[in-house]
């Protein structure tokens, strides 16, 4: 059984946007989780490490619906993401390592498309405002994203993900090949999304990284998780101790 640090209270007694209950899942005859439970909550950052194949992708795509569990169950917001994929995906964001934008468009015009593929429609000043709350700077509003940075098309990601108003956000190395000040105002994006609710989920090899930000982080061993940990006191986590015990399956 999984236990929550931070409450000691067991994962399958609170329900969380995003849940995963004795997973078995792979692709083919390749076994990648073994026996998953995972659990994040309304308004709270969870953060996901592990080694190279230990199963954080396939984690992700459990969530998104691309892969179906052999045994066990998924929910997003109580939504089977397999048998209900328009009802879930309507209750996630998803932003991947490189954020894919419509390079012709605008930073603008790209928000206001990628709603109204979801059937949002919202103004240009509404719009306008999200994009300055994620950071933008409003010059770049009018601006083809073709020559936007990693840092600028995730804020761009970042406006949408806030006006869709979903319950639950997925990351996948969100800081990779970001500098410290565009990781540091990357985190702050990602706290006013909690502030909102939203249960994020990021899967991440930053170790330092997730210290900063995440409520809880969990680490994935073998396609189980074999521990969590949660932030307390003013320091939120002992890095220097996580780093010496799962530095190397998070490298």
């Amino acid at each position: 059984m999984d236990i929550d640090i931070g409450t000691g209270r067991a994962a399958n007694d609170v329900l969380g946007v995003l849940e995963a209950r004795g997973v078995v899942a792979g692709y083919g005859d390749k076994t990648i989780l073994r026996e998953l439970d995972l659990l994040v909550r309304p308004g709270e950052i969870y953060a996901l490490l592990g080694a190279n194949g230990a199963g954080k992708t396939t984690s992700l795509s459990l969530f998104l619906g691309f892969l179906a569990p052999a045994a066990g169950t998924v929910r997003v917001a109580g939504v089977d993401p397999v048998a209900q994929p328009a009802q879930a995906r309507r209750r996630i964001a998803y932003i991947p390592e490189n954020v894919a934008l419509y390079e012709h468009l605008n930073a603008r015009e790209n928000v206001a498309y990628l709603l109204d593929l979801a059937g949002q429609a919202e103004d240009s000043a509404a719009i306008g405002a999200a994009l300055a709350a994620a950071g933008l700077d409003p010059a770049a509003h009018e601006r083809r994203v073709s020559g936007f940075s990693k840092g600028m098309r995730q804020k761009v990601a970042i406006a949408l993900a806030t006006m869709r108003k979903v319950p639950a956000l997925l990351l996948d190395e969100p800081t990779s090949g970001l500098d410290p000040q565009a990781t540091v105002e990357f985190n702050r994006l990602l706290e006013r999304l909690r502030a909102q609710g939203t249960g994020i989920l990021m899967v991440t090899h930053d170790l330092l990284s997730a210290a900063d930000v995440a409520d809880r982080i969990g680490f994935l061993d073998g396609g189980r998780l074999r521990e969590e940990v949660g932030a307390s006191g003013t320091d939120r986590f002992d890095v220097r101790t996580l780093h010496r015990r799962y530095g190397g399956q998070a490298a």
